[in-house]
């Protein structure tokens, strides 16, 4: 085609591509061919920048345009998109500064147009005398739209042949936007309501799913912080807790600090002594620097059993009541249900005044 051509009408054919390089083209027909898929992510010209003035994409099956498909479009007053399938508009219209009239009508444009193409429609009219065609869209009153339809009542003024505008609401009614105000003002209201309750909702689940997180976290908490102790230092988390077949300790001796003369005057010369036994006491044996909490668990886990000196004031005892949590779970989770514990009532202590995980 020559260069100097100025208008092109290639109109009700049967078009599936298209692509031209005239840059003093002004007039471009296109109306009625089968453009859609083509243009979905290609332009109809290479040209970065063109003359062009008015063109006409009409009745071509488009549901959506490539995003850069109208960049260097600085002289384009018309453009003619009516009878497609569009149901947003997606593409940058932000080179169109010279636009003075967008015929969308007659797609499927429902109303969730992006924030982005509504602000640039916005800008653009105050640059031109830019008015832009609507009609023959079912639009949709709902919260979703909400937006959209507030955008319409603040650019009423912009929109031609609103006679044929139709809004649809929630529950199929059809009507005229002859009063778009007061269908955005009842909107707001409904969508008040159902934002207060979508809150509510929503905080009720979060709610839930904290309590019962919590609940989880406390009816399993000896266990994790078993799992815990036992893992730092030795293991990554893959490898999980294995048990030992040989022992550094034939016991753990968990008692309170009141009975420490019970412990060594007694306990420690019969037992390591005449028993020939091997004892752990945390006051003589934990590693000095480390986290008590470490230094028990690493010492029950070495140890073949352990043994609980149980008095008033063990039970009382944050650290005693530890250390005999920490034998349970060794019991459970690494020695394969083995009881490895020996409770001694060093005092008369009555059921009632033992906890329940003692009693269990």
């Amino acid at each position: 085609m020559p260069p100097s051509l100025r208008f092109c009408d290639f109109s009700n054919n049967k078009l599936s591509t298209f692509y031209f390089g005239i840059p003093y083209l002004s007039m471009l027909n296109l109306r009625n061919n089968s453009l859609g898929a083509y243009l979905s992510s290609k332009r109809y010209t290479n040209s970065s920048k063109t003359e062009l003035r008015e063109i006409d994409l009409s009745l071509n099956l488009i549901q959506d345009l490539s995003v850069d498909i109208f960049h260097g479009h600085v002289y384009v007053v018309k453009i003619n998109l009516s009878h497609n399938r569009l149901t947003d508009v997606t593409f940058d219209l932000s080179h169109l500064v010279s636009l003075e009239r967008l015929d969308l009508s007659y797609n499927n444009i429902s109303g969730r147009t992006s924030q982005i193409s509504m602000d640039t429609l916005h800008k653009l009219s105050k640059k031109s005398n830019l008015t832009i065609d609507l009609s023959n869209n079912l639009l949709k009153s709902s919260c979703q739209n909400l937006i959209f339809l507030q955008w319409v009542d603040v650019n009423f003024g912009l929109l031609v042949n609103t006679d044929q505008y139709t809004c649809q609401f929630d529950n199929n009614d059809v009507v005229h936007m002859t009063n778009v105000d007061e269908i955005v003002k009842q909107l707001e209201k409904e969508c008040s309501s159902y934002t207060t309750l979508i809150i509510c909702i929503t905080m009720g689940i979060i709610l839930t799913c904290v309590i019962l997180f919590v609940a989880l976290l406390f009816r399993y908490r000896w266990r994790l912080r078993y799992l815990y102790y036992m893992t730092r230092h030795k293991y990554n988390v893959l490898k999980g807790i294995k048990s030992s077949s040989t022992y550094k300790y034939d016991a753990f001796i968990s008692y309170a600090n009141d009975e420490t003369d019970f412990i060594v005057n007694e306990v420690i010369p019969k037992l390591e002594g005449d028993g020939n036994m091997t004892l752990c006491v945390h006051q003589r044996d934990f590693i000095a620097g480390e986290e008590i909490t470490q230094n028990i668990t690493d010492g029950i886990h070495q140890s073949k059993r352990t043994i609980c000196i149980l008095t008033r004031s063990f039970l009382n005892s944050y650290y005693c009541m530890f250390e005999f949590n920490m034998a349970r779970m060794e019991s459970i989770y690494s020695r394969d249900g083995q009881n490895i514990m020996f409770l001694i009532f060093y005092e008369q202590l009555r059921p009632k005044d033992l906890p329940l995980v003692i009693l269990e």
